[in-house]
Protein backbone atom coordinates (compact mmCIF):
# COMPACT_ATOMS: atom_id res chain seq x y z
CA UNK A 1 0.00 0.00 0.00
CA UNK A 2 2.70 2.59 0.91
CA UNK A 3 4.43 1.55 -2.60
CA UNK A 4 1.49 2.34 -3.96
CA UNK A 5 0.74 5.61 -2.31
CA UNK A 6 4.36 6.52 -3.86
CA UNK A 7 4.01 5.45 -6.91
CA UNK A 8 0.47 7.70 -7.41
CA UNK A 9 2.37 10.53 -5.45
CA UNK A 10 5.18 10.64 -7.58
CA UNK A 11 2.64 10.37 -11.14
CA UNK A 12 0.84 13.51 -9.40
CA UNK A 13 3.92 15.51 -9.11
CA UNK A 14 4.79 14.47 -12.46
CA UNK A 15 1.12 15.51 -14.33
CA UNK A 16 1.75 18.89 -12.59
CA UNK A 17 4.90 19.59 -13.81
CA UNK A 18 3.55 18.53 -17.39
CA UNK A 19 0.28 20.71 -16.84
CA UNK A 20 2.75 23.89 -16.17
CA UNK A 21 4.68 22.99 -19.00
CA UNK A 22 1.84 23.01 -21.45
CA UNK A 23 0.48 25.84 -19.94
CA UNK A 24 3.69 28.23 -20.35
CA UNK A 25 4.66 27.07 -23.28
CA UNK A 26 1.02 27.04 -24.87
CA UNK A 27 0.73 30.55 -23.92
CA UNK A 28 4.11 31.60 -26.03
CA UNK A 29 2.46 29.98 -29.33
CA UNK A 30 -0.09 33.19 -28.80
CA UNK A 31 -0.03 35.26 -31.75
CA UNK A 32 1.62 38.76 -31.67
CA UNK A 33 3.88 40.58 -29.09
CA UNK A 34 2.29 41.37 -25.57
CA UNK A 35 4.23 44.84 -25.28
CA UNK A 36 3.40 46.35 -28.61
CA UNK A 37 -0.31 45.52 -28.40
CA UNK A 38 -0.79 46.99 -24.84
CA UNK A 39 1.39 50.10 -25.80
CA UNK A 40 -0.62 49.98 -29.51
CA UNK A 41 0.71 51.39 -32.95
CA UNK A 42 1.56 54.74 -31.62
CA UNK A 43 4.21 53.27 -29.34
CA UNK A 44 7.99 53.58 -30.08
CA UNK A 45 10.52 50.98 -30.12
CA UNK A 46 11.58 52.36 -27.37
CA UNK A 47 8.92 52.02 -25.41
CA UNK A 48 8.00 48.95 -26.30
CA UNK A 49 11.38 47.19 -25.84
CA UNK A 50 11.45 48.82 -22.54
CA UNK A 51 8.26 47.07 -21.20
CA UNK A 52 9.32 43.97 -22.85
CA UNK A 53 12.26 43.99 -20.51
CA UNK A 54 10.43 45.13 -17.32
CA UNK A 55 8.05 42.10 -17.67
CA UNK A 56 11.09 39.57 -18.70
CA UNK A 57 9.64 39.48 -21.86
CA UNK A 58 13.07 39.93 -23.21
CA UNK A 59 14.64 36.61 -21.63
CA UNK A 60 14.42 33.13 -23.84
CA UNK A 61 10.95 30.94 -22.92
CA UNK A 62 12.63 28.16 -21.51
CA UNK A 63 14.55 30.57 -19.24
CA UNK A 64 11.09 32.05 -18.08
CA UNK A 65 10.00 29.09 -17.77
CA UNK A 66 11.93 27.52 -15.34
CA UNK A 67 12.16 30.78 -13.14
CA UNK A 68 8.52 30.69 -13.18
CA UNK A 69 8.40 26.97 -11.67
CA UNK A 70 11.12 28.07 -9.24
CA UNK A 71 9.15 30.51 -7.82
CA UNK A 72 6.07 28.40 -7.82
CA UNK A 73 8.07 26.07 -5.43
CA UNK A 74 8.41 29.05 -3.30
CA UNK A 75 5.10 29.90 -3.72
CA UNK A 76 5.20 32.96 -5.94
CA UNK A 77 3.40 32.99 -8.53
CA UNK A 78 4.55 35.52 -10.74
CA UNK A 79 3.80 38.91 -11.59
CA UNK A 80 0.75 40.25 -13.84
CA UNK A 81 1.68 41.34 -17.19
CA UNK A 82 -0.99 44.33 -17.27
CA UNK A 83 -0.37 46.19 -14.20
CA UNK A 84 2.79 44.72 -12.94
CA UNK A 85 0.89 43.46 -9.90
CA UNK A 86 1.42 40.20 -8.33
CA UNK A 87 -0.54 37.37 -8.98
CA UNK A 88 -1.17 35.36 -5.46
CA UNK A 89 -2.83 38.19 -3.26
CA UNK A 90 -4.84 38.77 -6.78
CA UNK A 91 -6.11 35.13 -6.83
CA UNK A 92 -6.25 34.85 -3.27
CA UNK A 93 -9.66 36.76 -2.71
CA UNK A 94 -11.02 35.08 -6.50
CA UNK A 95 -9.89 31.29 -4.73
CA UNK A 96 -11.76 32.43 -1.51
CA UNK A 97 -15.13 33.13 -3.51
CA UNK A 98 -14.88 29.93 -5.71
CA UNK A 99 -13.76 27.70 -3.30
CA UNK A 100 -17.17 28.97 -1.27
CA UNK A 101 -19.31 28.77 -4.55
CA UNK A 102 -17.88 24.85 -5.18
CA UNK A 103 -18.49 23.95 -1.55
CA UNK A 104 -21.90 25.27 -1.45
CA UNK A 105 -22.45 23.12 -4.99
CA UNK A 106 -20.74 20.28 -3.39
CA UNK A 107 -22.67 19.99 -0.62
CA UNK A 108 -25.96 20.34 -1.91
CA UNK A 109 -24.90 17.81 -4.94
CA UNK A 110 -23.67 14.88 -3.29
CA UNK A 111 -26.28 14.27 -0.57
CA UNK A 112 -29.10 15.04 -3.28
CA UNK A 113 -27.74 12.59 -6.18
CA UNK A 114 -26.56 9.81 -3.99
CA UNK A 115 -30.18 10.07 -2.37
CA UNK A 116 -32.00 10.49 -5.08
CA UNK A 117 -30.01 7.53 -6.80
CA UNK A 118 -30.51 5.06 -4.13
CA UNK A 119 -34.69 5.81 -4.58
CA UNK A 120 -34.33 5.14 -8.03
CA UNK A 121 -32.73 1.26 -7.14
CA UNK A 122 -35.07 0.69 -4.26
CA UNK A 123 -37.91 1.84 -6.53
CA UNK A 124 -36.24 0.31 -9.64
CA UNK A 125 -38.98 -0.39 -12.98
CA UNK A 126 -41.23 2.14 -11.69
CA UNK A 127 -41.89 5.44 -13.25
CA UNK A 128 -40.24 7.45 -10.38
CA UNK A 129 -37.31 5.16 -11.50
CA UNK A 130 -37.51 5.74 -15.22
CA UNK A 131 -38.45 9.89 -14.69
CA UNK A 132 -34.70 10.16 -12.91
CA UNK A 133 -33.01 7.78 -15.60
CA UNK A 134 -34.57 9.88 -18.43
CA UNK A 135 -33.74 13.70 -16.20
CA UNK A 136 -30.35 12.79 -15.86
CA UNK A 137 -29.51 11.56 -19.47
CA UNK A 138 -31.15 15.18 -20.44
CA UNK A 139 -28.90 16.83 -18.17
CA UNK A 140 -25.76 14.62 -18.80
CA UNK A 141 -26.25 15.73 -22.55
CA UNK A 142 -26.43 19.58 -22.01
CA UNK A 143 -24.27 22.00 -21.10
CA UNK A 144 -23.82 24.29 -18.02
CA UNK A 145 -24.92 27.60 -20.31
CA UNK A 146 -27.93 26.16 -21.12
CA UNK A 147 -29.18 25.81 -17.59
CA UNK A 148 -27.56 28.87 -16.53
CA UNK A 149 -29.54 30.89 -19.21
CA UNK A 150 -32.52 29.06 -18.39
CA UNK A 151 -32.59 29.57 -14.65
CA UNK A 152 -32.04 33.07 -15.29
CA UNK A 153 -34.91 33.43 -17.74
CA UNK A 154 -37.30 31.81 -15.30
CA UNK A 155 -35.90 32.69 -11.77
CA UNK A 156 -35.03 36.27 -12.45
CA UNK A 157 -36.46 37.71 -15.34
CA UNK A 158 -40.26 35.77 -15.47
CA UNK A 159 -40.06 35.09 -11.97
CA UNK A 160 -38.05 38.39 -10.19
CA UNK A 161 -37.35 35.96 -7.44
CA UNK A 162 -33.33 35.80 -7.57
CA UNK A 163 -30.85 38.48 -8.76
CA UNK A 164 -29.07 37.41 -12.75
CA UNK A 165 -25.99 38.39 -11.78
CA UNK A 166 -24.11 37.23 -8.65
CA UNK A 167 -21.84 40.05 -7.66
CA UNK A 168 -20.53 39.68 -4.25
CA UNK A 169 -17.67 41.50 -2.29
CA UNK A 170 -15.92 40.81 1.13
CA UNK A 171 -17.32 43.45 2.83
CA UNK A 172 -20.87 41.58 2.21
CA UNK A 173 -22.21 38.99 5.17
CA UNK A 174 -22.90 35.36 4.40
CA UNK A 175 -26.89 36.00 4.93
CA UNK A 176 -26.58 38.74 2.18
CA UNK A 177 -24.09 36.73 -0.10
CA UNK A 178 -26.57 33.55 0.03
CA UNK A 179 -29.91 35.12 -2.22
CA UNK A 180 -27.15 35.99 -4.91
CA UNK A 181 -25.40 32.33 -4.73
CA UNK A 182 -28.44 30.39 -5.37
CA UNK A 183 -28.52 30.69 -9.03
CA UNK A 184 -24.84 29.86 -9.40
CA UNK A 185 -25.30 26.78 -6.83
CA UNK A 186 -28.79 25.58 -8.36
CA UNK A 187 -27.32 25.53 -12.05
CA UNK A 188 -23.82 23.66 -10.80
CA UNK A 189 -26.19 20.89 -8.87
CA UNK A 190 -28.14 19.71 -11.73
CA UNK A 191 -25.12 19.60 -14.35
CA UNK A 192 -22.74 17.65 -11.76
CA UNK A 193 -25.64 15.36 -10.22
CA UNK A 194 -26.45 13.34 -12.74
CA UNK A 195 -23.89 10.58 -12.77
CA UNK A 196 -23.83 10.65 -9.27
CA UNK A 197 -27.91 9.49 -9.76
CA UNK A 198 -26.97 7.02 -12.21
CA UNK A 199 -23.69 5.34 -10.90
CA UNK A 200 -24.97 5.21 -7.05
CA UNK A 201 -28.59 3.41 -8.70
CA UNK A 202 -26.25 0.90 -10.59
CA UNK A 203 -24.19 -0.10 -7.80
CA UNK A 204 -26.41 -0.33 -5.55
CA UNK A 205 -28.92 -2.51 -8.07
CA UNK A 206 -25.73 -4.40 -8.35
CA UNK A 207 -25.65 -5.38 -5.19
CA UNK A 208 -29.46 -5.54 -4.68
CA UNK A 209 -29.42 -9.16 -6.14
CA UNK A 210 -26.78 -10.51 -3.97
CA UNK A 211 -27.20 -13.28 -1.22
CA UNK A 212 -26.82 -11.37 2.23
CA UNK A 213 -29.51 -8.94 0.52
CA UNK A 214 -31.79 -11.63 0.02
CA UNK A 215 -30.97 -13.29 3.77
CA UNK A 216 -31.91 -9.62 5.00
CA UNK A 217 -35.22 -9.57 3.24
CA UNK A 218 -36.07 -13.52 4.63
CA UNK A 219 -35.44 -11.68 8.07
CA UNK A 220 -38.24 -9.36 7.36
CA UNK A 221 -35.62 -5.92 7.68
CA UNK A 222 -37.50 -2.95 6.26
CA UNK A 223 -36.04 -2.16 2.78
CA UNK A 224 -34.52 1.33 3.87
CA UNK A 225 -33.04 -0.33 6.71
CA UNK A 226 -31.78 -3.19 4.33
CA UNK A 227 -30.57 -0.37 2.10
CA UNK A 228 -28.88 1.91 4.80
CA UNK A 229 -27.23 -1.35 6.66
CA UNK A 230 -26.23 -3.82 4.23
CA UNK A 231 -26.02 -2.45 0.76
CA UNK A 232 -25.10 0.98 0.55
CA UNK A 233 -21.67 -0.14 2.60
CA UNK A 234 -21.18 -2.66 -0.08
CA UNK A 235 -21.61 -0.49 -3.26
CA UNK A 236 -19.73 2.87 -1.35
CA UNK A 237 -16.24 2.21 -3.42
CA UNK A 238 -17.66 3.07 -6.63
CA UNK A 239 -19.74 5.47 -5.31
CA UNK A 240 -17.09 7.67 -3.43
CA UNK A 241 -14.55 7.35 -6.32
CA UNK A 242 -17.76 8.84 -8.82
CA UNK A 243 -18.73 11.44 -6.42
CA UNK A 244 -14.92 12.88 -5.74
CA UNK A 245 -14.66 12.54 -9.61
CA UNK A 246 -17.48 14.87 -10.61
CA UNK A 247 -16.32 17.23 -7.73
CA UNK A 248 -13.42 17.61 -10.40
CA UNK A 249 -15.16 18.16 -13.19
CA UNK A 250 -17.56 20.77 -11.22
CA UNK A 251 -14.04 22.37 -10.59
CA UNK A 252 -14.02 23.03 -14.50
CA UNK A 253 -17.48 24.07 -14.71
CA UNK A 254 -17.12 26.78 -12.60
CA UNK A 255 -14.97 28.76 -15.18
CA UNK A 256 -18.42 28.49 -17.57
CA UNK A 257 -20.56 29.58 -14.55
CA UNK A 258 -18.68 32.47 -13.14
CA UNK A 259 -18.58 33.92 -15.96
CA UNK A 260 -22.15 34.11 -16.97
CA UNK A 261 -23.33 35.09 -13.43
CA UNK A 262 -20.28 37.35 -13.22
CA UNK A 263 -19.60 36.22 -9.59
CA UNK A 264 -16.00 37.40 -9.11
CA UNK A 265 -14.25 33.73 -8.41
CA UNK A 266 -11.12 32.45 -10.52
CA UNK A 267 -13.17 31.61 -13.72
CA UNK A 268 -14.09 35.27 -13.79
CA UNK A 269 -10.84 35.80 -13.28
CA UNK A 270 -9.34 33.60 -15.56
CA UNK A 271 -11.91 34.30 -18.47
CA UNK A 272 -11.10 38.28 -17.76
CA UNK A 273 -7.35 37.41 -18.40
CA UNK A 274 -8.02 35.67 -21.41
CA UNK A 275 -9.67 38.84 -23.00
CA UNK A 276 -6.89 41.37 -21.69
CA UNK A 277 -4.39 38.54 -22.96
CA UNK A 278 -2.58 38.35 -19.73
CA UNK A 279 -0.92 35.66 -20.14
CA UNK A 280 0.67 35.29 -16.97
CA UNK A 281 -2.67 35.35 -15.24
CA UNK A 282 -4.20 32.64 -16.75
CA UNK A 283 -1.76 30.49 -16.23
CA UNK A 284 -1.60 30.85 -12.79
CA UNK A 285 -5.16 30.26 -12.72
CA UNK A 286 -4.80 27.64 -14.98
CA UNK A 287 -2.47 25.52 -12.73
CA UNK A 288 -4.14 25.39 -10.08
CA UNK A 289 -7.28 24.33 -11.27
CA UNK A 290 -5.35 21.36 -12.83
CA UNK A 291 -3.54 20.77 -9.99
CA UNK A 292 -7.33 20.85 -8.13
CA UNK A 293 -8.28 17.96 -10.43
CA UNK A 294 -4.98 16.26 -10.18
CA UNK A 295 -5.54 16.07 -6.59
CA UNK A 296 -9.19 15.15 -6.60
CA UNK A 297 -8.70 12.37 -9.20
CA UNK A 298 -5.24 10.71 -6.68
CA UNK A 299 -8.20 11.11 -3.64
CA UNK A 300 -10.80 9.01 -5.57
CA UNK A 301 -8.37 5.96 -6.77
CA UNK A 302 -7.39 6.08 -2.88
CA UNK A 303 -10.87 5.99 -1.48
CA UNK A 304 -11.70 3.67 -4.25
CA UNK A 305 -8.76 1.06 -2.81
CA UNK A 306 -9.46 2.06 0.75
CA UNK A 307 -13.22 1.62 0.51
CA UNK A 308 -12.70 -2.13 -1.38
CA UNK A 309 -10.33 -4.67 0.08
CA UNK A 310 -9.84 -7.15 -2.88
CA UNK A 311 -8.31 -3.74 -4.72
CA UNK A 312 -5.96 -2.70 -1.45
CA UNK A 313 -4.90 -6.54 -1.78
CA UNK A 314 -3.99 -5.89 -5.28
CA UNK A 315 -2.25 -2.58 -4.60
Amino acid sequence: MTTYLLKRLLAGVLLVLGASAILFFAGELLPGDFASRMLGSQATPEAVEALRQSRGLDQPALTRYLAWLGGLFQGDLGTSLTNGREIGPLIATRLSNTLTLAGLAALVAVPFAVGLGTLAAMYRNTWFDRLVLMLSMVTVATPEFFFAYLAIAFFAVQLHLLPSISIVTSEMSLAEKLPLLILPVMTLVVTTSAHMIRLTRASLIAVMDSEYAGTAMLKGLPQWKIVLRHLLPNAMSPIAAVVVLNLADLIVGLIIVEAIFAYPGMGQLMVDSVAKQDVTVVQACGLIFAVTYIVLNMIADLLAILLNPRLRYRS
